[in-house]
C-alpha cells in the first residue's frame, strides 16, 4: 500500500493552477475546497468514503469529486467532521 502523509499541522498544496478556491473545510484528517466554479476537491484520510470518490482510499493529492460532475451538481458549501463530509448543492 502507498503511504498517505496525514498530518496534524499546516502542509502546502499543489492545486490546478486556473482553480480559485472560495471555501475550504477541515475535518480530522480530511480537507475539502469549493472552487468559484462550484467543484469540491477532496484529499486527506478516506477510510469512511468522506473523500467522496466512491471508496475508501486515502490520498495526499487533491482530487475532484466527479459524482458532482457527472451528476450536474455545483457545491454551494462544505463542512467537513471527524469522518464525515456533508455538501450543500444546487442543480
Amino acid at each position: 500500500a502507498a503511504f498517505i502523509s496525514i498530518q496534524a499541522f499546516p502542509a502546502l498544496l499543489d492545486l490546478p493552477e486556473d482553480l480559485e478556491v472560495s471555501t475550504v473545510s477541515c475535518g480530522s484528517r480530511h480537507t475539502a475546497v469549493i472552487t468559484r466554479g462550484g467543484e469540491l476537491y477532496t484529499w486527506g484520510w478516506g477510510k469512511y468514503g468522506q473523500l467522496g470518490h466512491g471508496n475508501n482510499i486515502s490520498s495526499d493529492q487533491a482530487r475532484r469529486v466527479e459524482h458532482l460532475v457527472a451528476n450536474r451538481l455545483r457545491a454551494e458549501e462544505v463542512v467537513c467532521g471527524p469522518w464525515t463530509t456533508y455538501i450543500r448543492v444546487l442543480e
